[in-house]
């Protein structure tokens, strides 16, 4: 199929806050050096915003260097963060914690992160960046070099079987290209094996993260305040916790988070989540309230160890499509920002070369990179999430020697010594766990949950996930490990379906038991959290 084409000085993938950040300052860039330069920004969702759920506090130090005048231009920063609470749960009980200095909100603020990307999105094409949501990038492009050309868009109207061509999508070529998928984004992972930008680095460990937005009852609203926990329903031996955001207009986003470097293959973190909710010192807020909206998304937790090389002949990558997450803080909008700000400048100096801007490295990134606070505030953190492989204890007492004593700045660097799958063990190891019926007032399932979650998917159209070897699923997760992700898969997907699905060859390609590693292969769920 002839496609045709669009060229531009840069095309970003992505309108999160970090693709965002970057068409901003590029065009700030131009402005002030009186130069025309050409972005374009490619969406997959049908709106800027539409696969961000609601409920996230963030830091605005990046924000107030790209848009000092922020407030003037009536960022939706409604809510002053006011008060932390941290805590330990046990099964019936709540103990307050001293709360972490990385969780320490005073001057942050509690938002809608889906609102705050609609208005960077506006401020982006009043100076005019093109956003084009509704078109995901499909496929990178490359120059006979070898260097990246831009993106092309998918067909559309293909049909599910590829029994029907459709129509060509649409060449996007540029000079530099940036990548702002987030995390494992489908794209990023073909670069991150081509241009072997992994090596050197230790393996990236993930989370799963999966949130709820709710209306509460007025008297259990308090705007402005927030609750983290840990402990209860995960064990000492699986990294995990929660939050509680209390926004305006009595929302409250709640969410919990999972290592995916969990043991235990009868664990489901959707169910967990589901548990954490009924604690008696977190289901109070919730009576009398209603769900309004559910999302879920992959979180990079390597840190700094675990950061890929920033640059490739014709692109970068930034935001948390490279990993730029704050762990302890649980925050990484501000670092997202801040480093797609950096790749910005450094893509404006190579366009000012025409011979090199054309598929050249914009190498300057990584050094301002670190040179910059993003380097220092995850260089400070480096050690913390990597210490969860003792258990929550040890990690707990390591974190506060680390954070106090050596102010972050230990002489030594803790390692992520392999990848998330490895941790999973047999399934013969443990006992299935009897998760309670969900209740539809305060726990659901996750068909009612999808159904809130703003993702869609056309019956027709092809299957977005493929086998790479079609035996691992029988001979190994089913074998070995009971179907594990069973555990995170569609909304009707159960272990007893996954055998039944190995009976018959595992011919699907949706089901995310017929996949080829066991743990590292969770979904990645289209709405993200904010």
């Amino acid at each position: 199929m002839q496609r045709e084409y669009m060229e531009y000085d840069v095309v970003i993938v992505g309108g999160g806050p970090s693709g965002l950040s970057a068409a901003i300052r590029l065009k700030q860039l131009a402005a002030e050096q009186g130069r025309d330069i050409s972005v374009c920004l490619l969406e997959k969702g049908s709106e800027i915003g539409a696969h961000i759920l609601s409920g996230a506090v963030i830091e605005t130090g990046a924000l107030a260097e790209l848009l000092p005048n922020w407030k003037e231009l009536d960022a939706p920063l409604n809510t002053p963060a006011l008060s932390d609470r941290f805590l330990y749960l046990t099964e019936t009980e709540s103990i307050q914690l001293p709360t972490p200095p990385q969780m320490h909100n005073q001057g942050n603020y509690i938002v809608s992160l889906g609102n705050f990307c609609r208005w960077l999105a506006q401020q982006a094409e009043n100076l005019g960046v093109e956003i084009y949501p509704g078109f995901a990038a499909a496929e990178v492009l490359y120059h006979a070099d070898g260097s990246v050309k831009g993106v092309a868009t998918g067909n559309v109207g293909t049909g599910k079987n590829g029994d029907q061509e459709g129509e060509p999508g649409m060449e996007l070529w540029a000079k530099q290209t940036i990548f702002a998928e987030g995390c494992r984004g489908s794209l990023t992972k073909g670069l991150l094996s081509r241009f072997r930008l992994t090596d050197g680095a230790d393996p990236q460990t993930f989370g799963i993260g999966i949130k709820e937005l709710w209306e509460v009852k007025p008297e259990h609203h308090q705007p402005g305040h927030i609750t983290h926990t840990v402990g209860w329903p995960m064990d000492t031996a699986t990294y995990g916790g929660s939050f509680l955001y209390h926004l305006e207009d009595n929302l409250v986003a709640v969410g919990f988070v999972v290592g995916l470097d969990y043991k235990n293959p009868y664990l489901s973190p959707f169910e967990e989540f589901q548990r954490f909710k009924t604690h008696p010192a977190i289901k109070k807020t919730f009576e009398g309230g209603r769900r309004v909206s559910y999302g879920a998304r992959a979180l990079a937790e390597g840190g700094l160890q675990s950061l890929p090389k920033l640059t490739f002949p014709g692109g970068v990558l930034v935001g948390d499509t490279a990993g730029f997450l704050n762990v302890p803080k649980i925050k990484g909008t501000h670092t997202a920002m801040k480093s797609a700000m950096l790749a910005a400048e450094a893509v404006f100096e190579l366009l000012g070369d025409d011979a090199q801007a054309q598929g050249g490295e914009a190498k300057s990134y990584s050094a301002k990179f670190q040179q910059s606070w993003v380097r220092d505030e995850l260089h400070k953190v480096r050690n913390i999430r990597p210490s969860f492989r003792w258990g929550l204890w040890p990690a707990m007492i390591y974190s506060a020697i680390d954070t106090f004593l050596f102010r972050g700045r230990a002489p030594w660097t803790l390692h992520h010594q392999h990848a998330d799958n490895e941790a999973l063990r047999p399934a013969y190891e443990f006992s299935p766990i009897a998760y309670p019926k969900p209740d539809g007032v305060l726990t659901f399932d996750r068909l009612s949950s999808v159904f809130i979650s703003n993702a869609n998917h056309s019956e027709d159209q092809p299957a977005h996930l493929k086998l790479k070897d079609a035996s691992v699923p029988i001979a190994v997760n089913l074998a070995k490990y009971d179907a594990p992700s069973s555990a995170t898969a569609r909304p009707a997907f159960t272990r007893s379906s996954a055998r039944t699905k190995a009976r018959r060859g595992c011919r699907s390609t949706r089901r995310t038991a017929c996949t080829a590693r066991p743990a590292t292969s969770r979904i990645r769920p289209r709405t993200s959290i904010g």
